[in-house]
């Protein structure tokens, strides 16, 4: 009687911990990015997902998918429209046909460097296009320091200036400051996921990419390329784009937690992707890869027509304070 006495107590609570578990999780948070999970991205939101969950006492139960699991971003950026609890890491260039000034940050050769970012995200110019944006397209831009590296021209050729580019299709991201910036440097655009680069490259369909060294490393570009151009085009930063409807529905505290750890994961993420830009060259170099410097000059010249191109003019005058002199 006693046994049976204990062994009842027992499964009421191990069940009443469960249900109390169970009860815990109020929040869902799904974390989407292209890049596999090796990536220093990935690994900064791991990190993330397990100071969310501590902080907040398991309230919040975050889940990475990593390598596009969810879709492609453009389609992941309409189930978020919808209301779905989703923040998928973007670049400024997809968010551009919602609110068309945030384009300009994935524009070519707007900073030289990718430390000159945070002035511009840091301005009140930058937060009212945000706030626009989650008034006008439900798309809540959490933060926007989230550095992929430096965009350079993968080929199977070697290019040196502009005219090289003639005629060689170069796979780029499906928005239109990309799409404009490709073709403005001598190139013909070919827009598809990123998914699909390795094996467009290795059967013949696109003659390149410009990529980032750490992502190109990731879907092992360097198989399938034997030139990567260094013609530092757009410094790649991106941000977490999520739900306004889902994030306004949030507690306070909730909200709180969520923004300081995601933006410190960007700021992690950042600072493990620039220290391993060396190490990814090295590698590649090894494995046959050349790089080659370029004159830069004809680059910016040619692609400088591209704001205008894609009605960004006034947002760059707007930030002209903020750009570096």
């Amino acid at each position: 009687m006693m046994n049976r006495l204990v062994r009842s107590t027992a499964l009421a609570g191990a069940l009443a911990m469960l249900a109390g578990g169970a009860m815990a999780q109020e929040f869902q948070l799904s974390l989407s990015t292209s890049q596999p999970v090796t990536d220093p991205l990935v690994i900064a939101m791991q990190g993330a997902e397990k100071k969310i969950e501590e902080r907040t006492d398991g309230r919040v139960d975050v889940t990475i998918f990593p390598s596009s699991q969810l879709g492609e971003d453009n389609d992941v950026l309409e189930q978020i429209r919808n209301g779905a609890p989703i923040a998928v890491l973007v670049d400024a260039g997809r968010l551009a046909p919602f609110m068309k000034e945030l384009g300009i940050l994935s524009a070519p050769y707007l900073v030289n460097d990718y430390t000159q970012y945070a002035a511009i995200t840091d301005s009140p110019v930058y937060n009212e296009w945000v706030e626009t944006l989650a008034d006008d397209a439900g798309l809540r831009l959490l933060n926007y320091n989230w550095f992929q590296g430096t965009r350079q021209m993968f080929t199977k050729k070697l290019i040196e200036k502009p005219a090289d580019l003639n005629g060689v299709r170069v796979r780029t991201i499906d928005a239109p400051s990309w799409i404009a910036t490709v073709s403005a440097m001598g190139a013909t655009p070919a827009p598809m996921a990123w998914s699909e680069v390795y094996s467009a490259l290795q059967l013949g369909a696109i003659d390149g990419a410009e990529a980032q060294l750490t992502g190109a490393a990731g879907i092992k570009l360097h198989e399938v390329s034997t030139n990567v151009a260094l013609t530092n085009h757009i410094q790649l930063f991106t941000g977490l784009a999520t739900s306004e409807q889902w994030w306004s529905s949030l507690p306070e505290d909730i909200r709180t937690i969520i923004d300081e750890e995601l933006k410190a994961a960007g700021d992690e993420a950042t600072r493990m992707t620039a220290d391993k830009l060396a190490e990814v060259q090295a590698m590649m170099e090894e494995a046959g890869v050349a790089f080659n410097e370029v004159d830069l000059a004809p680059f910016r010249e040619a692609t400088a027509k591209v704001y205008e191109e894609v009605g960004l003019v006034e947002a760059r005058k707007a930030l002209e304070p903020y750009l570096p002199k």
